[in-house]
């Protein structure tokens, strides 16, 4: 137990450090408006992670628990789409771009409801959340629902801590970015090796 969920932080961790475009743009939020509105960004966001955790719990424990087979379709699709995600960074340029200007100045509250509608209207990111949360499941005595909504929990607090601290530390980070150009590199291929390593997990 304490061993899945080691390696669900850690990944997640990674995940959520590697160049994105919520984490790209709670930088620029911060850099242009001020910490406190990268913050609101960053709260939008991880509320968001709460619809998606929600619509996964929900659909997909009620189908492992009524039809159990179920559950090697949804490990192949994981591992299927955590290489073909791992396929796309590869092919992706390493350069982390991000443009602050035309950010217009925009509200705590504006940002907040930019950052939640951001999430939950992405169908990728439901389709992340079904390929990776099934493959942390940790436990035979707790029902799916509530691993799920722990997997969920542990997720979005991981992810806050550290897209505060891009909010936080905005302006020493891009340039950072912009100064050493192996971040950038490094970045890129820990994303890679996290998805492969996860995908071939489950595979074996």
């Amino acid at each position: 137990m304490l061993e899945t969920l080691s390696a669900f932080i850690i990944a997640t961790a990674i995940l959520a450090i590697s160049p994105g475009p919520d984490n790209i743009f709670v930088l620029t939020q911060s850099i242009v408006n001020g910490r406190k509105y990268g913050i609101a960004t960053v709260l939008g966001l991880m509320t968001g992670c709460l619809v998606h955790t929600t619509f996964v719990a929900f659909g997909i424990s009620t189908l492992i628990e009524q039809q159990p087979f179920f559950f090697m379709g949804i490990k192949i699709f994981g591992a299927s789409y955590l290489l073909y995600l791992a396929y796309q960074v590869y092919k992706s340029d390493a350069k982390i771009t991000f443009s602050t200007e035309h950010v217009l100045q925009k509200t705590t509250v504006e940002l907040f409801k930019k950052g939640f509608l951001m999430n939950v209207l992405n169908p990728k990111v439901t389709l992340f959340f079904l390929a990776f949360f099934p493959q942390f499941l940790f436990s035979e005595q707790l029902s799916h629902l509530v691993q799920f909504y722990v997997l969920g929990g542990v997720f979005i607090l991981v992810s806050f801590v550290i897209f505060s601290t891009i909010a936080l530390l905005g302006g020493s980070i891009s340039e950072r970015i912009q100064q050493n150009k192996q971040i950038e590199v490094w970045l890129k291929w820990m994303q890679i090796i996290v998805f492969i390593g996860i995908a071939l997990f489950i595979l074996i």
